[in-house]
């Protein structure tokens, strides 16, 4: 519920809309405001600007006359594409072995299995001892 003195939704985006338009002006300055030192000239500096609508009218005259590719290697890209589409679709769907791990996932557990048990078995005694005697050595150090 909104209250009589409150402004509405419209009102305060169309504040923010001319708060930043009103940045990006001033910003605008700025920038000219230094190229100008800088020794570079503006678009409104320059004399032959070239109109944004004649441009269009020339590309639009063009684009009626002839196509951008010939057709032969229009329809021979149109096949590559759709042979690389069906390529790229999977011949039939992943298979679940668990929930959220497809096959590929459970293989690839599989053959890690043995190799981190074998690091396991040749680190972690060491790791273990390691980090024991460095904790009773903080809290032998600590009561000396």
């Amino acid at each position: 519920m909104r209250q009589a003195s409150e402004p509405s939704v419209e009102e305060i985006l169309d504040s923010i809309k001319k708060v930043i338009a009103r940045d990006n002006r001033a910003d605008a300055a700025i920038e000219r405001k230094e190229r100008e030192q800088r020794g570079i000239k503006t678009a409104e500096a320059v004399e032959d600007v070239f109109e944004l609508d004649a441009a269009a009218e020339l590309v639009d005259d063009e684009a009626e006359e002839a196509p951008l590719l010939p057709e032969n290697t229009a329809s021979s890209m149109r096949e590559s594409l759709a042979a690389l589409a069906m390529l790229a679709e999977p011949g039939a769907a992943p298979q679940i072995v668990r929930s959220g791990e497809t096959s590929l996932e459970g293989l690839t557990r599989e053959l890690l299995r043995p190799a981190l048990a074998e690091w396991l078995d040749k680190n972690l005694p060491p790791l273990v001892e390691r980090m024991v005697a460095a904790e009773i050595a903080r809290i032998v150090g600590k009561k000396g």
